[in-house]
């Protein structure tokens, strides 16, 4: 093995950091170093070995932290997919490809969602995440993922999302 900073992380070791990076700069700062940290995660073969592969589950949280909320989650996707443009409301989330590809699409807001009507967005970019890459998404950051076939993902939000409401959006 060549650098050491790809052999041997633990799920502890990682969540850890994390929490670490967090607690000393709880904003967009501090994530960056989360998704950083992240990348050299993806591209340690033992971990995507040991706590992505196995998952069977679309979603599966593998730790929540006590102190701040923020969850990390094994994702396994079946087949393709097209999400529609959304964000994480009042949270963040990090999306770290481990494997296959996932074409990301970034937006720009046009005009705010209300809970009846949705929002209007507007297509910015389109790039794509191969394994070992990890993307920072800050509050109100407008994307949607779309896939051609099955892809695992390590995810990171700032919160769990399933006990958040969140709006619509539409392209325009």
């Amino acid at each position: 093995m060549g650098n050491m900073d790809q052999v041997g992380h633990t799920l502890e070791d990682f969540a850890a950091k994390c929490h670490d990076f967090i607690k000393a700069e709880p904003g967009p700062a501090g994530r960056k170093k989360v998704c950083e940290l992240l990348s050299k995660v993806l591209a340690d073969e033992q971990f995507v070995a040991r706590y992505v592969d196995p998952n069977k589950e679309e979603r599966h949280i593998l730790y929540q932290d006590p102190e701040f909320g923020f969850c990390i989650l094994a994702h396994n996707y079946e087949g393709p997919k097209e999400s529609s443009p959304h964000d994480h409301g009042p949270s963040w989330a990090i999306y770290g490809q481990a494997r296959g590809e996932t074409a990301m699409n970034d937006w720009s807001l046009l005009e705010k969602p209300t809970e009846q009507v949705a929002g209007k967005v507007k297509h910015v970019r389109t790039y794509k995440l191969t394994p070992g890459v990890a993307h920072l998404y800050n509050e109100g950051d407008l994307h949607s993922p779309s896939r051609a076939a099955s892809t695992k993902l390590i995810r990171i939000e700032g919160t769990d999302m399933t006990k958040v409401k969140r709006m619509k959006f539409e392209a325009v």
